[in-house]
C-alpha cells in the first residue's frame, strides 16, 4: 500500500492502537502520581545533609599506617575508627560523621568547627595510652628512650614506648620522672568526662571510669601507690599518651595501703580549667589507636561562606530555571509550557531521590543539580524537533506525530543519558570529597531526567494532544511548523561538508592556538593535585596583595603565593604546615588588614596530591576510551572516532584557555571536564543517530550530503538545548560567586566548543574515514503481504 495515498489515521478510529495507547497513557499516569506523591512525602518529611562546605566546618581524612607489631588493613582501620570515634564524641561537636573509605582511610567530619589545631591533635594522637607506676625522679640529662633529651632535642610526640620496659619522661612541670612498666593501657578504660561539683568546691576535675580486667589493676596500682607518703613521688601515678605524661596525681590521702581505688571509678583533681579538664578527658577517653594515623587531608570552611554559596546557588537555579522556562515556552508553545511543568516536576523528583539516598549536597553537587536543570530540557528538546517533523512535513494527526517523536527521539535520548552517565560514574570511583558529591548529583539528575522525558512530558503532551483545544487550534501546540531557524536551514545547501579537510584544518588551528598556552604557560595545579595548603581570609578592610606578601614572608614564608581573591579576601598558598603555622600566617595578615578570618582552609599532604593527580588522568583517559567504546558499539568505528576526537578538541580548548588565563586546575575543574566529556557527545550522538537513519533510507547518496543534511536537520535542537543549558550556567557563573565562577566557566566553553566541535570536528573526520572506509549498508527485508508502510517508508 503506497504510503502517500494512505490517509492519515487518527488515533481514535485506529481500533486496538487507541485503545492500547489509552491504557499506557493511563499506566504512566498512575506512575506519575505515585511518584511525585513520594517525591512530595519525601520532602515534607526530611532534611537535606549538607556538606561542610555549605554548612561550614572541618573535613579531617587520615591514613592509616603499619606499626611494628600491626599491619594497617581494613580490620585494624576499623578498630582505628572506633577508637577515634570516643575521642571527636569527647569534644562536644554537634553531630560529627566518621566513616571508613577504602581499606586504610577514616573521614572526621565536624560540622561547626572552624578552628580545627586542638582537634586535630587530639584525633592525631596514635601512641598507646598507658597507666604507669612512678619509680622517683631522675636527675636531668638523663637518657630518654635510647637518646638525650636535652642534646638531642626528643619531642615528647616522636617517642614509641615500650609499655613492658621502664622509661624515663618529664611531667607538665618539666621534672624527669621515672616509670615503671605500665600497670594497665587504654583498653581498661570504659568512658572519661570533664565534671565540676560547686557543692565540694572541687571545681572541675576528670573521672576515669575501668572496666574488666582494667578494674583490678587499676585497685593494685593505687594500692602500691597509696603505700608512700604524701610527698613521695612514688605516690604518683602517670597516664602517659603518645610519649607524653598526660597528668601524673598523687593518690589521695584517704586510700589505703595495699587496698587502692575500689569500684571501677576514680578522680582526678587539681586546679584544672575547664577547657583543661575537656582536654584530658578526651585524651583519656580516645584511648590507644591500634596502629598510627597520619593527616593527609584536611579542608575547613567557614560558615559564612557555606552560606553565602547556598544563597548564590539557589538565585543560580532560580533565574536559570526561569529563563529557560520562558525561551522553551516562547519556542514551542503549549507543549513547552507543559516541558516546564515537567521540568518542575524533575526538580521536585530529583531533590526528592537526593534526600531518600541519604546523599550530602556539597557545593559542586549543588552546580551539578543547576547543570541537570539544563539537561533535563534536552530530551524534550529532541522529542519535539521529532514531532514537529511527523507533523510539518509528513502530515502526521498531533497525537500520532507526539507519540512518534518520543518513539524516534529514545535511541538519542538514551546514548546521551548514558554518556554522561560514564563520566559521572568516573567522578564517583575516582573522585573525593565534594567533587564526588558531584558525581551523584549529576548520576541522579541525569536518571530522573529520563524518567521525566519519558513519562512525565509524555503523558501530559499526549493528553493535551487528544483535546478538542489542540484539534481545533493546533498552532498553539508549537507542532504545526518546523519553526523559522529549521525552515531556514532545510532551504540550504547540504554540500557544505563535501571538503571535510577544510574543517579539520579550522579545527586544527584552533586547538594548536589553545594548546600552546599549556607549552607556554603551563597548568597551573591547584593544591589538590600538587600538595600543600591552600588558605583564604576574610580581611577586615582591603588590603593590597603585595602588602600582604610581604607580610606572610615576614612571618616566615616567603615561598607563600599572596593573591587578592574577591573584594576583601586574601588567598595564600603553601607547602603543607601545620596548623600552628596557619595561625602565624592569619595573624600576619590580620595586623596589616585590621583582622582576618579563616574562610576556607585545604591541605593536601603530598602523597594524597600525587594520587589525585594521577587519578585525574586515569579519569581522563578511562573517559575518552569508554565514550568511544560505547559509541563504536552504538554506531561504527569511525563514527566513535569523529566522536572523540571532538572530545579530545573540547578538553585541549577548555584546558588551553584555563592555561592562558592562569586559572587553577583542582577537583571541581576535574568535575566540570569530565561533565563536558559527557555532555558534549550529546551533540555528537544526535547526528550521527540522524546520519546512520538517513543511510538506511537513502542507499546510494554520498555520505557527506547525508551528514551535511543530518547537520542542517538537528541544529535547531542543538540551539535550543545549548541555550537552555547555558542559562543556567551563565547564571551560575555570574551569581554563584567564587567558589563556583571558575567551574561554571569551564563547563560554558565545554558546551560551546562541544557545540562547535561537533559541525567542524567530528562529523568532518567520519566523512573522512568513510569516504577510506565506507560503511557496509544493509539492505532492508521487504514487506510481507499485509505489512503497511509509514508516510516516511519505515515498516511497521
Amino acid at each position: 500500500m503506497s504510503a502517500r495515498t494512505t490517509p492519515p489515521i487518527a488515533p481514535r478510529t485506529a481500533g486496538p492502537r487507541a485503545g492500547g495507547s489509552s491504557r499506557a497513557l493511563l499506566i504512566r499516569a498512575i506512575v506519575t502520581l505515585v511518584v511525585l506523591a513520594g517525591a512530595t512525602f519525601a520532602v515534607l518529611t526530611s532534611s537535606p545533609t549538607l556538606g561542610l562546605d555549605l554548612r561550614g566546618g572541618t573535613q579531617v581524612v587520615l591514613e592509616t599506617q603499619d606499626s611494628a607489631t600491626t599491619v594497617a588493613d581494613a580490620e585494624s582501620t576499623d578498630r582505628a575508627l572506633e577508637v577515634l570515634r570516643r575521642r571527636v564524641d569527647a569534644l562536644g561537636v554537634a553531630e560529627p560523621t566518621l566513616a571508613r573509605s577504602g581499606e586504610r582511610r577514616i573521614v572526621v567530619e565536624l560540622p561547626g568547627l572552624t578552628e580545627p589545631r586542638e582537634a586535630v591533635e587530639i584525633i592525631g594522637r596514635t601512641a598507646q595510652l598507658t597507666f604507669h607506676p612512678v619509680l622517683g625522679i631522675e636527675p636531668d640529662g638523663t637518657e630518654i628512650d635510647g637518646g638525650t633529651e636535652t642534646d638531642e632535642g626528643v619531642e615528647p610526640g616522636d617517642l614509641e614506648i615500650d609499655p613492658t620496659a621502664e622509661i624515663v619522661l618529664r611531667d607538665d612541670a618539666g621534672t624527669p620522672l621515672r616509670l615503671g612498666p605500665a600497670a594497665l593501657t587504654g583498653e581498661a578504660v570504659s568512658g572519661a568526662r570533664a565534671q565540676t561539683d560547686p557543692q565540694t568546691g572541687l571545681g572541675w576535675f576528670v573521672t576515669i571510669d575501668f572496666e574488666g580486667e582494667g578494674r583490678t589493676a587499676w585497685e593494685q596500682l593505687t594500692g602500691e601507690a597509696a603505700c608512700f607518703t604524701e610527698l613521695d613521688p612514688q605516690r604518683r601515678v602517670a597516664i602517659v599518651l603518645d610519649g607524653e605524661v598526660i597528668t601524673s596525681p598523687s593518690v589521695n590521702q584517704s586510700v589505703p595501703c595495699g587496698v587502692g581505688i575500689i569500684g571501677g571509678s576514680t578522680q582526678i583533681t587539681g586546679n584544672f580549667s575547664q577547657d583543661e579538664a575537656l582536654d584530658l578527658s578526651a585524651l583519656i577517653q580516645g584511648g590507644s589507636l591500634p596502629v598510627p594515623v597520619e593527616v593527609i587531608e584536611q579542608r575547613t570552611v567557614g560558615p559564612s561562606l557555606g552560606a553565602a554559596a547556598i544563597d548564590a546557588s539557589v538565585k543560580a537555579i532560580a533565574l536559570g530555571v526561569l529563563l529557560t522556562a520562558i525561551f522553551i515556552v516562547a519556542v514551542y508553545r503549549l507543549m513547552g509550557l507543559l516541558a516546564v511543568v515537567a521540568l518542575l516536576c524533575y526538580a521536585l523528583i530529583a531533590y526528592a531521590a537526593l534526600l531518600t539516598v541519604g546523599a550530602t549536597i556539597t557545593l559542586p553537587g549543588l552546580a551539578g543539580f543547576v547543570l541537570a536543570v539544563g539537561m533535563a530540557v534536552d530530551a524534550n528538546v529532541l522529542v519535539y524537533e521529532r514531532a514537529r517533523e511527523e507533523r510539518a512535513v509528513r502530515g502526521r494527526t498531533l497525537p500520532t506525530a507526539v507519540r512518534e517523536g518520543f518513539r524516534k527521539a529514545f535511541p538519542a535520548i538514551a546514548d546521551s543519558n548514558i554518556t554522561t552517565l560514564i563520566s559521572a560514574g568516573l567522578l564517583f570511583a575516582l573522585a573525593s570529597g565534594p567533587v564526588r558529591g558531584f558525581g551523584v548529583t549529576l548520576t541522579i539528575g541525569v536518571l530522573v531526567s529520563f524518567f521525566s522525558a519519558l513519562v512525565i512530558t509524555r503523558l501530559l503532551a499526549e493528553t493535551v494532544a487528544r483535546t478538542r483545544l489542540a484539534e481545533r487550534r493546533p498552532g498553539i501546540t508549537g507542532m504545526n511548523t518546523l519553526g523559522r531557524l529549521r525552515t531556514r536551514l532545510t532551504e540550504r545547501e547540504s554540500g557544505f561538508l563535501d571538503r571535510p579537510g577544510r574543517w579539520l584544518g579550522v579545527s586544527l588551528l584552533i586547538v594548536v592556538v589553545a594548546g600552546t598556552g599549556l607549552l607556554v604557560r603551563g597548568v597551573n595545579l591547584g593544591v589538590e593535585f600538587t600538595g600543600g595548603r591552600s588558605i583564604q581570609y576574610s580581611t577586615s578592610t582591603t588590603v593590597d596583595a603585595e602588602i600582604a606578601r610581604e607580610a606572610v614572608g615576614d612571618a616566615g614564608f616567603p615561598t607563600a603565593v599572596v593573591q587578592r581573591a574577591g573584594d576583601d579576601d586574601i588567598a595564600v598558598r603553601t607547602s603543607p604546615i601545620d596548623d600552628a603555622e596557619q595561625e602565624r600566617i592569619r595573624d600576619a595578615i590580620a595586623e596589616v588588614a585590621g583582622g582576618a578570618e579563616v574562610v576556607s582552609d585545604e591541605l593536601i599532604g603530598p602523597s594524597l596530591g600525587d594520587e589525585l593527580r594521577r587519578n585525574a588522568l586515569i579519569a581522563l583517559g578511562i573517559a575518552l576510551l569508554a565514550q568511544l567504546a560505547y559509541l563504536a558499539i552504538r554506531f561504527r568505528w569511525t563514527f566513535s572516532s569523529g566522536a572523540v576526537a571532538a572530545l579530545g578538541t573540547n578538553v585541549l580548548v577548555v584546558l588551553g584557555v584555563f592555561a592562558w588565563t592562569g586559572k587553577p586546575l583542582d577537583g571541581v575543574f576535574l568535575a566540570a571536564l569530565l561533565t563536558v566529556i559527557g555532555y558534549s557527545v550529546n551533540d555528537s550522538v544526535v547526528v550521527f543517530d540522524r546520519v546512520r537513519e538517513m543511510v538506511r533510507a537513502k542507499e546510494g547518496e554520498s555520505f557527506s550530503r547525508m551528514a551535511g543534511s543530518a547537520v542542517l536537520q538537528t541544529l535547531p535542537r542543538t540551539v535550543n538545548t545549548g541555550l537552555s543549558t547555558l542559562f543556567v550556567l551563565v547564571a551560575l557563573l555570574v551569581l554563584g560567586g567564587d567558589s563556583l565562577s571558575d567551574f561554571a566557566l569551564a563547563l560554558v566553553l565545554g558546551i560551546v566548543v562541544g557545540t562547535v566541535s561537533t559541525v567542524s570536528v567530528a562529523v568532518p573526520l567520519t566523512i573522512a574515514l568513510e569516504q577510506r572506509w565506507p560503511t557496509p549498508v544493509k539492505q532492508p527485508k521487504p514487506p510481507t503481504t499485509g505489512e503497511a508502510e509509514r508516510t516516511d517508508g519505515a515498516v511497521v
